[in-house]
């Protein structure tokens, strides 16, 4: 198991001296949540609400909940740092709330792209790119379809990135070769939208390149 991965941030508690953040590392869902007062501290991770590592300020050493014979995990250096004391702990509360505090309240609704990666020419390998931006919060699903059928082979779903507004980016791919006349489309879902998203993309038969259009149900 690996806690390193994009961050879904969504805070859930809004103490000043602690906060709790969901993390996914790829379909993984863990959280990190970071305790500070003047007695104690407290960092620890957790896997579907359950703790599998967390700090202990009395024995001064991290401790994992796991079985042995489970897979070994990497844990962050938030995690790792925690021996240095209380200190410390308030240092990474300051970073999480200064970083993470300016996520939006409301639910906001992606806008999405389809655009090839390099020039299309028909029977040419290729790949389609759908960027997804703008939407908070995470996860938005994305899907594929090629005339019609969807697609699954030769899919690629980067992590979530963060825009400076306090939303979220993402990226998915399609690996395709292009054949006349074939149209693709992007669909997007997410909980802003009143409906799915499609953008529409489709190959041209005289000139061998792409031409983008969109189709859009439900955009807010």
């Amino acid at each position: 198991l690996d806690v390193y991965g994009s961050i879904l941030i969504r805070s859930t508690r809004h103490h000043m001296n602690s906060r709790s953040l969901p993390l996914c590392a790829g379909r993984l869902k863990y959280g990190i949540s970071v305790d500070c007062n003047e007695t104690s501290y407290e960092l620890s991770v957790m896997y579907e609400e359950e703790i599998i590592v967390y700090f202990d300020d009395k024995e001064d050493r991290v401790i994992y909940t796991l079985p042995d014979f489970a897979a070994p995990i990497m844990i962050p250096d938030l995690i790792k740092n925690t021996h240095k004391g209380g200190e410390f702990c308030k240092m990474a509360l300051a970073v999480l709330n200064d970083v993470y505090g300016r996520a939006p309240e409301d639910t906001v609704p992606p806008w999405s792209s389809i655009y090839p990666k390099t020039e299309t020419v028909v029977n040419i390998k290729n790949t389609l790119i759908c960027h997804v931006t703008g939407f908070f919060p995470p996860p938005v699903r994305v899907l594929w379809s090629r005339n019609d059928v969807n697609m699954t082979e030769g899919v690629y779903v980067s992590p979530y990135y963060h825009n400076i507004d306090g939303t979220f980016n993402v990226f998915s791919a399609l690996a395709f070769t292009p054949e006349d006349g074939d149209i693709f489309s992007c669909t997007v879902e997410h909980q802003a939208l009143q409906g799915p998203q499609t953008r529409m993309w489709e190959v041209e038969v005289n000139v061998m390149t792409g031409a983008f259009f969109h189709h859009s149900k439900g955009e807010n």
